[in-house]
């Protein structure tokens, strides 16, 4: 049967390429995709070509084909039905998903084949739109894990954009003696809300904290999370910067204050937790987590898969501003 698929041709053009595909074997699933996700950050590095030739191979999405920065078909927040499980070999593996929803880590085609271990099942009550949010909730539950917050802690956030409301929206679930959303648009405001968090503007927020969270993406919001950090307290940086690079700045007090900056990815689970817990695991934490309906206030915009190459460009020159951008099927 004959698939479409987005690819990224070459730095700022992608296109909607028609491919073959077969028939499910032993162990693989066909599924046909109802929604996916925009990745806007990474995405919008993929598109503009921003990628370092040094990490092409370690920023490989699960189900890539082609080569970064192109011909390539990148992405990886695809929820969708499956139709059809292959025979042969132990049928009962993967029985129970046919005719269910499921995410998978493939990037923007309206049908393919792929490994039952690679699906995930969404909960009965988790709408499509919602579930594209799984890598962003996932992403943001191994920051949490690596930040490892204690009972009464003060918190920051710095950064409001889909994976830092993602992490406010789990760390408002723990007994924390301070949390802050930090982010200089007064349209965060409606997230912060929504999530029940105090939003902040950085040069309002609160200092001496324990545990500072960094996802803007930005010199100046590294700078503001650096400023909040209380002396000996660590810095957990979530921001990929691709070819740039930031200016940090470790003058001034950096070291008479004995500041830590850590990074966190979710490309692996987090060491306090990679001993008992799997990716799956993780994935599964995540979906449940997207049973609130209040993760919908990260829904921006929508666009037809048709439209696709056109908005990604719009997404990755800035002209398309929001949160977490779902395409339909």
């Amino acid at each position: 049967m004959e698939a479409r698929a987005y690819w990224t041709v070459e730095p700022g053009r992608g296109e909607i390429r028609t491919e073959e595909i077969g028939t499910p074997g032993p162990g693989e699933a066909l599924v046909r995709t109802t929604r996916s996700g925009i990745s806007r950050g990474t995405e919008s590095l993929v598109h503009r070509g921003e990628v370092p030739a040094s990490v092409r191979d370690l920023m490989r999405a699960p189900f890539q084909e082609g080569d970064l920065p192109g011909p390539v078909k990148y992405g990886y927040l695809s929820v969708g039905v499956v139709e059809q499980l292959g025979s042969g070999g132990d049928v009962s593996r993967g029985a129970d998903l046919l005719g269910r929803r499921v995410f998978c880590l493939h990037p923007h085609q309206d049908a393919y084949i792929v490994p039952v271990q690679a699906l995930m099942p969404i909960p009965d009550d988790v709408p499509d739109d919602r579930a594209v949010l799984a890598g962003a909730v996932e992403t943001a539950l191994n920051a949490v894990w690596d930040a490892a917050p204690r009972y009464g802690d003060r918190v920051a956030v710095v950064g409001g954009g889909t994976i830092g409301a993602c992490i406010a929206a789990l760390l408002r679930q723990f007994p924390l003696g301070r949390l802050e959303l930090i982010d200089p648009d007064p349209a965060r405001a409606a997230v912060a809300e929504a999530f029940g968090v105090r939003l902040q503007q950085p040069d309002a927020a609160a200092g001496d904290c324990d545990v500072v969270l960094h996802a803007s993406a930005t010199e100046a919001g590294l700078a503001t999370a650096l400023r909040l950090a209380g002396d000996e307290a660590q810095v957990l940086e979530l921001s990929w910067y691709g070819d740039r690079a930031p200016r940090v700045d470790l003058g001034a007090a950096f070291h008479a204050r004995r500041l830590t900056i850590r990074a966190s990815q979710v490309g692996r689970v987090a060491a306090a937790r990679r001993t008992r817990r799997t990716t799956n695991d993780r994935l599964t934490l995540a979906l449940a987590e997207l049973t609130d309906p209040a993760y919908d206030v990260l829904l921006t915009g929508s666009c037809p898969f048709e439209e696709l190459p056109d908005r990604m460009d719009d997404i990755a020159t800035g002209r398309c501003p929001g949160l977490a951008h779902v395409v339909t099927y």
